[in-house]
């Protein structure tokens, strides 16, 4: 049993110091996004120039918020997590929240 011991405080160690071990956040994927983007905004939205059809030519391209300042990855990520009511709900992760964000900043 006493065997035991320095084996469990060494895992204990172990266990704590990997907890607390900066994590690196996975990059953002613009081409994913870019995916996402053809797949669930472009029937409303000018997403990308190979864009088959955009039928809400009202409605801001991805092309305008790219170049609007207004508009950072960051805050994009927190709009698309919670859009306003005339957006459907995406149901979105939030990686792929990023991947929509990245592509989009990358139009600029």
């Amino acid at each position: 049993m006493n065997s035991l011991r320095p084996i469990a405080a060494m895992c204990l160690t172990l266990l704590a110091g990997s907890l607390f071990q900066p994590h690196t956040a996975l990059a953002a994927d613009s081409n994913n996004g870019k995916k996402l983007a053809l797949q669930w905004c472009a029937e409303c939205h000018l997403v990308a120039e190979d864009q088959a059809v955009v039928s809400g030519a009202s409605l801001p391209s991805f092309y305008d918020l790219a170049k609007d300042g207004s508009w950072s990855e960051d805050k994009l990520k927190t709009f698309l997590m919670d859009p306003h009511p005339k957006m459907p709900n995406l149901n979105l992760t939030t990686f792929e929240t990023g991947d929509l964000a990245r592509y989009i900043s990358s139009l600029k």
